[in-house]
């Protein structure tokens, strides 16, 4: 894919700028044309987006429509019907001491954002976004990944289509033109990506002190605990480390298996993707291939070591993975180093809860957690490890409530979206505190001749 011109990405910038001076952008009224504009696009172009990601990722329409298009239809519909209350002028309580003045916040735009989202979810982190600077008031430009080159190409089509380039525009590009929109002074930078290319992106925005939301990844624990129901952790388990191929921030990334039912788990899970997937995956309409022959590669490297419990397959020039148990599994492995983003599960065992959690807790802070057991077990296992969100005896299910706040901690993120968050994110909260003329106490005045009075209260 070509590279935008710098003098294009530029010139989109300061019309950005210009555009968002005029206060247009401002008005709730326009926010919710804008929603439904995007909204409109989104349902006549559906069958289209589902063709746009079979050919980038192979992802069924089921797929598409459930892990991507819903999500972001669902997300526009819940801005539509609280964005006025959302962008109200809030008043809050004043306390004694500071009355008769009376005090507000003021949800303001933040201005001209810049949202650059990942292969993984093309579509549905891309549009996400949007939705949360749109809801907020904001100007936007939107970088995809250059990896998803067909469905980034769709996305190009529907904003030229639905919005004018100096309120929001798709710029197309790989790292010369991340390069350039990074030197840029925006409002807000939204990234979706790895902790790499975070650090970057957080090192850029601190050269203005721009604000950043920072979505990344890391090696989301799966626990299951012995007293565990094994059936249906199993189906739930295969179900969340196999949508999309494995290629998930918040797929479990490795497995702590109680070891007394470790055996018995696996091989559920074994039947459960072979109910899912069938006997050869490689047939399956529903099993999605690796982005690309570099993270094939990658992936293949993470098979060398530790027993294959089952799959270990692979198919490089159809870049296919078949879902893959890892046992014997060892701390130092490549397979536990780093984020694994494919089809492949290892496999560690504990007795004793507190070794899982030792092991979680000396690591990256991760960006999801799930446990498999008892409410009264998980209670404490949440209490003692730390994560950006998760499920109890379920995967992945909090990230299609827009109730809840979605975003890491640490090294998986920073800032939270989704929902009245996404607004929140694109929004400075104004504190204002009018007071009134008719009345100027003297306490606050130097030389402080009631100063013994007003200690009391203060």
């Amino acid at each position: 894919m070509l590279e935008t011109p710098e003098n294009v990405i530029l010139e989109t910038f300061e019309a950005q700028k210009a555009y968002f001076a005029t206060h247009k952008t401002k008005s709730v009224s326009f926010r919710l044309e804008q929603l439904k504009k995007l909204q409109k696009s989104i349902k006549k172009n559906q069958t289209k987006i589902e063709e746009a990601l079979w050919k980038d990722l192979h992802k069924s329409p089921e797929e598409a429509y459930l892990a991507e298009i819903s999500i972001v239809l669902n997300e526009i519909e819940y801005h539509i019907l609280n964005l006025k209350h959302w962008a109200k002028t809030k008043r809050t309580s004043t306390p004694l001491h500071l009355r008769p003045s009376s005090s507000k916040v003021i949800y303001e735009p933040l201005g001209v954002a810049l949202l650059i989202a990942p292969w993984n979810y093309p579509f549905q982190l891309m549009m996400n976004t949007l939705i949360g600077a749109i809801s907020g008031g904001c100007c936007s430009i939107l970088k995809p990944s250059p990896d998803a080159p067909i469905i980034a190409k769709l996305m190009e089509e529907m904003i030229v289509a639905n919005f004018e380039p100096e309120y929001i525009r798709l710029l197309q590009g790989g790292k010369d033109t991340n390069t350039v929109l990074l030197q840029q002074k925006f409002d807000v930078i939204f990234f979706t990506g790895s902790s790499r290319v975070g650090k970057i992106v957080m090192k850029a925005a601190a050269e203005h002190l721009t604000p950043v939301i920072l979505e990344l990844g890391g090696k989301s624990p799966c626990i299951v605990d012995k007293n565990a129901n094994l059936d249906v952790a199993a189906r739930r388990i295969a179900w969340g480390k196999l949508i999309n191929s494995g290629q998930t921030c918040i797929a479990p990334d490795y497995l702590f298996a109680h070891a007394s039912i470790k055996d018995k788990l696996l091989a559920k899970i074994s039947e459960e993707i072979e109910k899912m997937y069938g006997k050869n995956p490689q047939e399956s309409k529903y099993y999605p291939r690796i982005v690309n022959e570099r993270a094939h590669q990658r992936l293949q490297g993470m098979l060398r070591q530790g027993t294959i419990h089952s799959g270990g397959t692979f198919d490089e020039a159809d870049l296919y993975i078949s879902p893959t148990i890892i046992d014997d599994v060892k701390e130092e492995f490549d397979v536990m180093q780093e984020e694994i983003f494919g089809p492949i599960l290892p496999v560690l065992s504990y007795e004793n809860i507190n070794e899982a959690i030792d092991y979680i807790n000396k690591n990256e802070k991760p960006l999801a957690f799930y446990y498999f057991g008892k409410n009264s077990q998980a209670k404490e296992v949440l209490y003692k490890t730390s994560s950006g969100g998760g499920c109890v005896n379920d995967t992945l299910l909090h990230i299609a409530n827009h109730h809840l706040p979605f975003g890491g901690v640490g090294n998986s993120g920073l800032g939270k979206y989704h929902g009245h968050n996404s607004f929140l994110a694109f929004t400075n909260q104004r504190a204002i505190v009018s007071t009134p003329t008719w009345i100027d106490l003297p306490f606050k005045y130097v030389p402080f001749r009631f100063y013994k009075w007003i200690k009391r209260i203060v």
